[in-house]
């Protein structure tokens, strides 16, 4: 299916959610991750900072900082660089996410788990982001265990035209589903 086609359709889905919808989808899928070996064996943890249209990671993050190493990317030019989590260090940043401050950046090599966003997922791992390539760059040169969520409907049926510079999620977990697609790395 058509990146641009999927974009309209999942975004027009996401204006049909209430608080309330948002919410318990955040918890479930949360709920999910806690549960999986990768995230309980995972000390070093890269997550996403929350849009209001993405399943919010902002009470997850704070449950778990004071026993994981949270990181949260912060865009510097086409790349995002990696930065330890500190509720006091955000302020607002590139395309409105709020992003850490400071110097202190981390290699890509030394995290364990990625958390990662998307627009839409496929059943094979393949993504849709937001159209800029921030994450595949990024996830490109990791080894790291990438785990993609998002709420059911994000979970197209259909295949996603995947490009070649796209990266596989290894796991995929929305409210209902909790698909392992590649248990060994490559």
């Amino acid at each position: 299916m058509n990146k641009d086609d999927i974009r309209r359709r999942v975004k027009a889905r996401k204006t049909m959610l209430d608080d309330s919808d948002r919410m318990t989808a955040a918890q479930s899928v949360f709920a999910m991750l806690e549960q999986t070996a990768a995230f309980m064996l995972a000390d070093r943890i890269l997550m996403y900072h929350s849009l209001p249209d993405e399943l919010s990671t902002h009470e997850f993050i704070r449950r778990w900082s004071p026993r994981k190493h949270f990181y949260l990317p912060r865009v510097n030019g086409v790349n995002l660089d990696i930065l330890p989590y500190d509720e006091s260090r955000l302020s607002l940043g590139s395309f409105h996410i709020e992003e850490p401050t400071g110097d202190d950046t981390t290699d890509i090599n030394d995290i364990e788990l990625i958390v990662v966003p998307a627009v839409a997922f496929d059943r094979k791992g393949n993504r849709v982001g937001r159209g800029k390539g921030y994450y595949d760059r990024l996830l490109s040169g990791s080894k790291a265990t990438k785990i993609g969520v998002g709420y059911d409907f994000q979970l197209i049926d259909e295949g996603i035209d995947a490009d070649p510079h796209d990266v596989r999620m290894d796991v995929i977990i929305t409210e209902s589903h909790h698909i392992v697609i590649r248990k060994y790395k490559d």
